[in-house]
């Protein structure tokens, strides 16, 4: 096999193990779903939620219908659902009284954290077997990877 042909195929076996972390990511967030009987997408809206408090930039319902797949009526109705179960606030303390935010309820977030330790903290032992060099270029990669797929980041050069 030519060089060419060998580095097409180490990337294609890349892409494969991607695919494959990604739909093994999917199961996970419906063993999630059925873990808090809640329906997929309340989950689903759970760890957007979650996700963005972590980042400390929470959400507005528009822009968790938009992450979600979801018409703002339809955001609404599953926003009311889990605003009634006690798993979400939505929140009016900014300047602009206008801006609604997103905000987890601690217990939702404390079972969230219980459910997906585990798997967290396999990740980060699998991580300590590469040195210093390596994780640069995986975050690297890892960072390129999610802006790629967003449409934000760099794209590959035709």
């Amino acid at each position: 096999m030519s060089e060419a042909g060998a580095d097409a195929d180490k990337r294609s076996r890349v892409l494969g193990d991607l695919l494959a972390f990604s739909a093994n990511q999917s199961d996970h967030g419906r063993s999630f779903a059925r873990h808090m009987k809640m329906r997929l997408t309340d989950s689903a809206a759970i760890v957007e939620i979650l996700r963005a408090e972590d980042r400390g930039q929470p959400l507005t319902p528009a822009r968790l219908g938009e992450r979600i797949g979801m018409t703002s009526g339809a955001t609404t109705i599953l926003l009311n659902r889990l605003e009634d179960a006690g798993h979400v606030t939505r929140m009016r303390g900014h300047a602009d009284r206008r801006i609604v935010t997103l905000h987890s309820a601690r217990a939702v977030h404390a079972e969230a954290e219980a459910f997906f330790e585990p798997e967290h903290s396999r990740i980060l032992e699998l991580m300590d077997q590469y040195g210093p060099e390596e994780l640069a270029l995986i975050h690297r990669f890892t960072q390129n990877l999610a802006a790629t797929t967003t449409g934000d980041g760099p794209q590959p050069s035709t």
